[in-house]
């Protein structure tokens, strides 16, 4: 049985490559290897054939219920949310990146698309035991939806470090006049003075509130 490649570790040459795409008798036989290997190491929830070293466009979904995309394709997304990543082939590197929280997905082995959606249902007249259940259904429903998203990029040679967004914020320092009113702080002692007036204060340790 073939092994998820650490990226960290060992040279991958298919990482980073768009796959082929295979016939779905391939598709499927790749797909229970890919399923195999899942089992066996019991940490991940998804996984695509380069991760393994096999150029084919065959990925493998297990988050409500085992899924294979066979030649997927993303006909259309909506609604962009952050989210933070794993990914097996970088162990222990998670990253910030930006998904779709509805996406519809085409598959060579089936007719029509499917679609993968964390979009709240209605809980109109339901207990809070129900809706406490919906929002774990919920949250299941995104975490598939990314995943199905992760897998494909995959297939296409996309990293999650290649996705990656910065998540540092920079507070927008606004410029104070010197004869405004600013309310300062030091423990619980609070004064409303000018600016001017405030500076001695700010060099001793009083903050801005």
């Amino acid at each position: 049985m073939k092994k998820v490649i650490d990226c960290f570790k060992e040279d991958n040459p298919v990482i980073q490559k768009k796959l082929k795409e295979v016939s779905v008798e391939e598709g499927l036989e790749i797909a229970t290897e890919l399923f195999q290997i899942l089992n066996e190491r019991k940490d991940g929830i998804g996984l695509a054939a380069n991760q393994v070293g096999i150029d084919a466009q065959v990925a493998v979904v297990n988050v409500r219920e085992p899924l294979v995309l066979i030649n997927p394709k993303i006909v259309s997304k909506t609604n962009e949310i952050p989210y933070y990543e794993g990914c097996l082939s970088y162990p222990g590197k998670g990253c910030h990146t930006k998904r779709y929280e509805t996406i519809e997905v085409t598959t060579e082995q089936i007719e029509g698309t499917w679609i993968f959606t964390g979009v709240e249902a209605s809980t109109e007249g339901k207990g809070s035991w129900e809706q406490d259940k919906d929002k774990q259904d919920r949250e299941l429903r995104t975490l598939e939806a990314v995943c199905v998203q992760h897998e494909i990029d995959h297939l296409n040679g996309m990293r999650i470090l290649d996705r990656q967004v910065d998540t540092t914020y920079v507070r927008e320092e606004k410029k104070i006049g010197r004869n405004q009113l600013v309310t300062i702080k030091k423990g619980d002692a609070v004064k409303v003075l000018k600016y001017k007036k405030a500076q001695k204060f700010l060099n001793q340790g009083w903050e801005i509130t």
